[in-house]
């Protein structure tokens, strides 16, 4: 989603009279996030039909026949001249629903992780371009697609704060390095709950910033309970940070542990931020493909959720006692930058004829 929205914040400017509208899932947050922008939504239903078991395998079917037609209806209505896609089940509907318009809007794929999904996958035999994060994903197309490698695009909300205004939001002190703690919009328990377990010993070293996400919220202020007055001073507890205020605690941060989303490849290397990942254990291997890919490039160390409660604490310290090998891993973080990606998207997404405006589904 929120690669997306900043594709769709830079077509804006470029075009400011471009008709939009986003097509996506029923329920969840997505509907909130994408009207809170002023984005015009749509849902059609979806679903999964590759790994599912027998007995959901029908239902699937069945929904993915539903949003093909409720997909047509949408098309049919906006008439849209081309298509954006960032994955997720609605894609697989609403693209084959745009192969039965004539004549039928131009479709671009934008792949956020090194490796795509399954249905990025799957539709690139409809794409006329695919943009790409880094050049390792080329590997994951057939060649005859044209393919650009653009870079992440990233929320312009994030960007909106110097360091020093930053680390002042969060009342940090000067005398000790800063640790960003967060694992999405539910959290991450198992790194929840190891940073937990280990933050007297933390807090000795380091002031964190700590971003539980609503699940894990209320379980982690019980546990802080029992700290000193003087650890509370050095550890910012939040349960969810929204878009401009986790972009003040990514700049205010001097190391960040988290998971290995689409997001780490992106972000992290636009704030130059050295990062501890700890790829979700239970699901594809993207989270492990991502996380490598900055390890291998001297950016990020990669720890097994199976290892954390052993390895996290001295991993940590050892990182937080080291600048070197900070700056070192700063430097390689930020050489990774593509501060114009979303730019660079918006350019491959629309192409009409000059002096006429298009109209983009996302």
């Amino acid at each position: 989603m929120y690669p997306a929205l900043a594709v769709l914040h830079a077509l804006r400017k470029q075009m400011p009279d471009l008709e939009t509208l986003w097509v996506g899932g029923a329920g969840g947050m997505e509907a909130d996030l994408v009207e809170r922008a002023g984005v015009p939504f749509e849902s059609v239903p979806a679903a999964g039909v590759h790994g599912v078991g027998l007995r959901s395998l029908p239902g699937n079917l069945a929904k993915l026949g539903s949003g093909l037609l409720a997909a047509r209806r949408v098309l049919r209505r906006f008439r849209p001249d081309a298509l954006f896609f960032t994955g997720g089940y609605v894609a697989v509907p609403v693209a084959l629903a745009s192969r039965m318009m004539r004549p039928r809007p131009r479709l671009l794929l934008y792949v956020p992780d090194i490796e795509p999904g399954l249905a990025l996958k799957a539709l690139s035999r409809f794409a006329d371009h695919i943009a790409l994060t880094v050049e390792d994903s080329r590997a994951f197309f057939p060649r005859r697609i044209p393919a650009t490698v653009t870079g992440y695009p990233i929320r312009p909300e994030l960007t909106r704060w110097e360091r020093p205004q930053a680390r002042a939001r969060f009342n940090l002190r000067d005398d000790s390095p800063t640790l960003l703690v967060f694992g999405g919009s539910l959290g991450a328990r198992s790194i929840n709950r190891a940073v937990v377990r280990h933050l007297p010993a933390l807090l000795r070293e380091m002031q964190i910033i700590h971003v539980t996400g609503q699940r894990d919220w209320a379980e982690v202020q019980e546990a802080v309970r029992a700290l000193s007055l003087e650890a509370l001073g050095r550890y910012h507890l939040h349960a969810y940070l929204h878009g401009e205020e986790m972009g003040a605690a990514l700049a205010a941060a001097d190391l960040v542990l988290s998971r290995a989303g689409a997001s780490s490849i992106g972000e992290f290397p636009y704030f130059g931020l050295p990062a501890v990942l700890v790829p979700y254990p239970h699901a594809w291997r993207y989270q492990q493909v991502n996380a490598k890919y900055l390890e291998q490039r001297g950016a990020a160390l990669v720890l097994a959720d199976a290892a954390l409660e052993s390895d996290l604490l001295p991993t940590l310290v050892s990182l937080a006692r080291s600048t070197d090998r900070l700056k070192n891993m700063r430097r390689a973080m930020r050489s990774l930058a593509t501060p114009q990606a979303a730019e660079h998207i918006g350019h491959l997404v629309v192409q009409p004829p000059r002096g006429q405006g298009a109209k983009h589904h996302g």
